[in-house]
């Protein structure tokens, strides 16, 4: 069978993309507020036979401390990620429910258990986004000693990763017998205890949840930095990434797929998605209407505020029609002139690059008939820089209606991508392997070699 794209779907907390989408008059302006509009929004993703939803979460609001830039942020507000994915797990059978977790300011038992529960609770459909966080607001609610500067960040979460994996592998798949009649409700010599101590954390285990259906859940990223991206080519299956440029897209997924040959993985264990905006309909004219539309709601002063607050550095202090001034790194970002090499390549001045990122943060952008998107979305994933897409609405319902209606059959009719699930799981959807348990992986090692060994 051809190979095939797989396509997830990110969201902002509060639905919409787009940094002022829900003020289009057909958004969904308050799902921050109801999980109805989730359940839709989920259920209309299913039936375009989508991988799996993913949603960005932020522990603290960014922006505090600019009542005009906060008062219009509508991503500062949404719900707990792990109680909304539970809830749309009881509306939805086959789509993936990836959440964002961050490893700065949680514990790994506390996510392994939460973790290992949603897996359970969705038939084997959960994912995890692993974040360290880049807000600096989230230390004044988590933790007394500060932000952690960028490299701590990363060192911490790739312990955090191997302590949930440890967790997750605390009982073998036949472990729990259920014997009503002897009393033995485990069997003894299929647990182990973690045990492990480190220099961020110590867990004896075992979990108090039995393992993950799929073995464990999903495992998506999306850092670009050095660590990052060693991150992702070591542990990450599904690889989230800013590339507007075929050309640096085509670079950055051979050079993931080579780092993750180095830790003895196979490029196939690892899904490229990166983002994209698509604003699609019946002729080039409509869909650049679409588009128009969000734009002349964003003001270039609120544009300037709002990439301030991203980046962590006031903007304004620089003249809005000159050039794009050096990004300078910070707590927020630790490359930030990633986000500009789009606009450097399009000679955008600040306030140009301002609008852009209110409705792009940077990422691909395709406008057009549905013949003319999937041309590109074709040429990108036949020339090897992605395995599909990550899909970012600026405007739910109306962006992901648009994909599903008039985008997906064109690329069901080129055999691009499935008209039916293949399976139950994530993992058999994304078509990744599942994992052996601890007991059968040691098993095979001494199989393997016992056979060199011959």
């Amino acid at each position: 069978m051809p190979k095939q794209m797989n396509i997830s779907v990110f969201l902002m907390s509060d639905g919409n993309y787009h940094t002022v989408g829900w003020r289009h008059p057909k958004a969904f302006k308050d799902a921050a507020f109801d999980i109805g509009r989730w359940v839709t929004l989920a259920q209309t993703m299913e039936r375009g036979k989508l991988d799996m939803l993913f949603v960005a979460d932020f522990p603290s609001a960014i922006g505090v401390d600019d009542p005009v830039a906060f008062a219009g942020i509508a991503r500062n507000f949404g719900f707990e990620p792990f109680t909304l994915m539970s809830a749309l797990s009881m509306a939805t059978k086959h789509l993936g429910l990836t959440l964002t977790a961050n490893t700065t300011w949680y514990e790994p038992y506390t996510i392994a258990r939460m973790l290992a529960s949603l897996d359970r609770i969705s038939g084997g459909r959960a994912g995890w986004n692993v974040v360290t966080g880049r807000n600096p607001e989230d230390a004044l609610n988590y933790r007394e000693e500060g932000f952690l500067e960028h490299d701590r960040r990363y060192e911490r979460a790739e312990e955090f990763v191997d302590v949930c994996f440890g967790l997750w592998d605390s009982f073998d798949d036949d472990a729990f017998v259920l014997e009503q009649d002897t009393g033995r409700y485990l069997h003894p010599e299929r647990y182990r205890l973690l045990n492990h101590r480190g220099p961020h954390f110590a867990v004896k285990g075992p979990l108090n949840v039995p393992r993950p259906m799929q073995g464990r859940p999903v495992i998506v990223q999306a850092g670009q930095s050095g660590p990052g991206m060693n991150l992702a080519a070591r542990v990450a299956e599904v690889v989230f990434t800013n590339q507007p440029l075929l050309e640096e897209a085509k670079a950055f997924y051979r050079d993931l797929k080579a780092r993750a040959v180095t830790f003895g993985r196979s490029p196939d264990d690892i899904k490229v998605l990166p983002g994209i905006h698509i604003y699609v309909g019946e002729t080039r004219e409509i869909a650049r209407r679409k588009l128009d539309e969000l734009q002349e709601f964003v003001s270039t002063e609120f544009a300037i505020k709002a990439l301030s607050a991203l980046l962590g550095e006031d903007m304004s202090a620089y003249p809005s029609e000159g050039p794009v001034p050096e990004l300078k790194p910070s707590k927020m970002f630790n490359n930030p002139e990633h986000l500009a090499r789009q606009a450097r390549a399009e000679n955008m001045n600040l306030r140009q690059f301002a609008l852009h990122v209110a409705n792009t943060k940077a990422h691909n952008i395709v406008i057009g008939t549905p013949t003319e998107v999937c041309d590109v979305l074709e040429k990108w994933f036949k020339e090897e820089a992605c395995d599909g897409f990550s899909l970012m609405p600026g405007m739910v319902p109306g962006g992901l209606d648009d994909f599903v209606d008039l985008v997906t059959p064109e690329l069901q009719r080129r055999g691009l991508f499935r008209r039916e699930y293949e399976g139950k799981t994530l993992r058999e959807n994304l078509g990744l392997a599942r994992p052996a348990d601890a007991r059968r992986r040691l098993v095979g090692q001494a199989k393997e070699q016992g056979a060199l060994h011959a």
